[in-house]
C-alpha cells in the first residue's frame, strides 16, 4: 500500500515538473525578438572610435557596450565600407573600416533588414545600426586582428 502511493506521488510529481517545463520552453521559443530597427540608439561612434576602444581597454568597453543577459547596446556606427560579402547562412556582411585601422566593424545583415545593403558600394561611407556582440581583438597566435561584430544591422543611411 506505501510503496503504490509512493509510486502515484512521484508520478504527479513527474508530471507537473513536465508540464511546467514544457510551458517555460514554449514560452521561450515563442518570445518576440528584440526589434533594433526600431529600439534607440545607446552609441554613436565611428568604425574607428569603437575599434580604438576596444584595442586599448577590452575590459572597460565590454563593460561599456556588452551586457551579460544578452540585451547588449545597440550601436550607430559610421565607417568606409572595405568589403561587402556573404555569410554561408546568405547575409550580407559589410566590413566598416577607418583608412588606417588594423581593425574594422562586421555588420551582419539579416534577410529581413538587407534591403538598403544593395546602395552601398565599397569605398564611400557609410552607417549601419545594429547590436553588439563582440569586440576587437588582436590574435597572438594568428598574428592578426579580429574586428567588432555587429548583428541584426541596418543601413541607417549612403
Amino acid at each position: 500500500m506505501k510503496r503504490k502511493k509512493i509510486t502515484r506521488i512521484a508520478s504527479i510529481v513527474v508530471l507537473a515538473g513536465l508540464l511546467v517545463g514544457g510551458g517555460v520552453g514554449l514560452y521561450m521559443f515563442n518570445m518576440p525578438h528584440r526589434d533594433v530597427q526600431s529600439a534607440k540608439v545607446n552609441y554613436v561612434l565611428t568604425s574607428s572610435e569603437i575599434v580604438s576602444e576596444y584595442l586599448t581597454d577590452k575590459v572597460a568597453a565590454n563593460k561599456k557596450y556588452l551586457a551579460s543577459d544578452g540585451d547588449s547596446k545597440i550601436l550607430e556606427i559610421t565607417g568606409i565600407a572595405a568589403n561587402i560579402s556573404e555569410n554561408f547562412k546568405g547575409e550580407i556582411v559589410i566590413l566598416l573600416k577607418g583608412p588606417d585601422d588594423k581593425a574594422g566593424v562586421n555588420a551582419t545583415f539579416t534577410i529581413e533588414s538587407n534591403a538598403g545593403t544593395s546602395k552601398i558600394v565599397v569605398g564611400k561611407t557609410a552607417t549601419v545600426k545594429g547590436v553588439i556582440r563582440s569586440g576587437a581583438a588582436y590574435d597572438e597566435d594568428l598574428e592578426l586582428y579580429e574586428n567588432v561584430i555587429l548583428e541584426k544591422s541596418s543601413i541607417v543611411n549612403n
